[in-house]
């Protein structure tokens, strides 16, 4: 098998909006000013963001998501074309404002985020439906628990197991990691948690992949996850309701990736971070593609921390991945563990 994601296609669900990047050398206090230093407006959100990583990693990956019918809705979908971005699952939707994200980037690993996302450039269950058969000829779909659960759950409800006919062709269903056998759906990698308990034993059920930052994965686990030994405990207990696989933070010490009969504890890399935003959304891309080219869950994880290390190094929270040096740096991480 190639680096690559070897024609693999992944959906990604979830938000689409405008990024504006302030690089400052401090924030000012209250009546004071700064001096921006550095300033990039671009394609984000954290739905684009995912696309975007897994379009870098080989993938073809499409966007299911809502704009303004806007300038700024315009803009950004003008430049997920241009990074081959598949946007017929976009919503322009007529007197709504495209989401608009400020990242306010002080000293190394300091940042300040800002967003304005108004209710008419969330997902509706009608959203997803447009895009079902988007969904049901994808690989893997990624879901962001952001959105609102009864979207979340139009896709879960569009992508339920089918039974496969004689000599169907299951594509890389069988591959570790990947779709099972029996199963006529797509890889599910759900990104983040809400409050709906129910949602989240849904998604079990369904056997997602569950990626979630240190608060997210307090509100999994319904208890604190201040560390490994907790985020360990946590990941257990999702694995046994049913996850395929699930990466928790565990705040400084790392991130804990668990999967039915084993785990591995990958630590944060690379020195003096400029800015976290960003590294959330490139891991659950790697993670997704890794496990969806037929990847052990081990080596995904070590994916998905390289693909953090290689985000959070500037400013704006956009990788810049290839799958070979991914895939290269992966190894040689794992192999230092």
């Amino acid at each position: 098998m190639g680096a690559g994601a070897g024609g693999v296609r992944v959906v990604v669900v979830g938000q689409v909006g405008r990024d504006l990047v302030l690089t400052v050398d401090g924030v000012p206090d209250a009546g004071g000013s700064a001096d921006v230093r550095g300033r990039s407006e671009l394609l984000g959100g954290k739905g684009a963001n995912q696309a975007r990583a897994c379009r870098q990693l080989g993938a073809a990956a499409a966007l299911v998501g809502v704009v303004g019918d806007d300038p700024a809705g315009r803009l950004v979908l003008d430049e997920a074309r241009a990074a081959t971005l598949d946007v017929g699952g976009v919503v322009v939707r007529a007197a709504a404002r495209t989401a608009l994200l400020v990242d306010v980037v002080g000293p190394p690993g300091e940042r300040r985020l800002l967003e304005h996302v108004e209710p008419s450039v969330l997902l509706t269950p009608a959203d997803v439906e447009a895009s079902a058969e988007r969904l049901r000829a994808a690989d893997a779909v990624l879901l962001q628990l952001q959105q609102p659960a009864d979207a979340v759950r139009a896709a879960l409800r569009l992508l339920a197991p089918r039974p496969s006919g004689p000599g169907e062709d299951e594509g890389p269903r069988g591959a570790p990691g990947g779709r099972p056998p029996d199963s006529a759906g797509p890889l599910l990698v759900a990104d983040g948690a809400g409050d709906d308990a129910a949602l989240v034993a849904e998604l079990l059920a369904a056997g997602a992949v569950l990626r979630a930052d240190a608060e997210e994965a307090a509100t999994l686990a319904g208890r604190p996850v201040r560390g490994v030994d907790d985020a360990l405990a946590a990941a257990a207990d999702l694995v046994g309701r049913g996850a395929r696989a699930v990466r928790l933070a565990a705040g400084p010490e790392g991130d804990v990736v668990a999967w039915p009969g084993g785990h591995v504890v990958t630590p944060l890399l690379g020195d003096d971070p400029a800015d976290p935003t960003g590294a959330g959304d490139a891991s659950t891309a790697a993670l997704a593609v890794a496990l969806a080219t037929g990847r052990s869950p081990a080596e995904a994880a070590w994916w998905a921390a390289v693909a953090a290390r290689r985000t959070v190094g500037h400013p704006g929270g956009r990788p810049d991945l290839d799958p070979g040096t991914l895939a290269a740096e992966a190894a040689e991480a794992a192999g230092r563990a």
